[in-house]
């Protein structure tokens, strides 16, 4: 389980943007807070934040023509088998912020030039090569 850089999205091949689409959605359910050392840092940040990382990954997914579920759209849901989210208490400060967050692409503080470093690797380590 990884959430790769966030530059490296529109990078990505085929099977790591729709395995990393089925990671957000699964840790936007019941993967929420269920902890995992790849990825325990997201637990730091509120659900926006996930969110956020999770419409670049849809974005970029559309745009190369795959369909993406709607209702993942909605940032109060978390799928079939989970309730949603209640954003009756999200003020409309926290909401702006979601909207920055994912106009910036940098979401989580830990993906900085180290953990992109890292994410090249792995990729490396699986035959993939990305230069930009």
């Amino acid at each position: 389980m990884r959430l790769w850089h966030e530059q490296l999205i529109k990078y990505l091949p085929r099977q790591q943007l729709l395995g990393q689409h089925r990671e957000c959605c699964a840790l936007r359910g019941n993967g929420w807070e269920k902890p995992h050392a790849t990825v325990n840092y997201i637990f730091n940040y509120s659900v926006t934040h996930l969110f956020a990382y999770h419409c670049l990954v849809m974005d970029e997914m559309k745009k190369r023509g795959y369909t993406v579920t709607e209702e993942w759209a909605s940032p109060s849901y978390r799928g079939k088998n989970c309730e949603p989210i209640d954003l009756t208490n999200f003020d409309k400060d926290t909401l702006k912020k979601m909207e920055f967050l994912i106009k910036s692409g940098h979401i989580y503080e830990e993906h900085d030039e180290r953990y992109m470093e890292e994410c090249l690797e792995n990729l490396r380590n699986k035959g993939i090569y990305i230069h930009f």
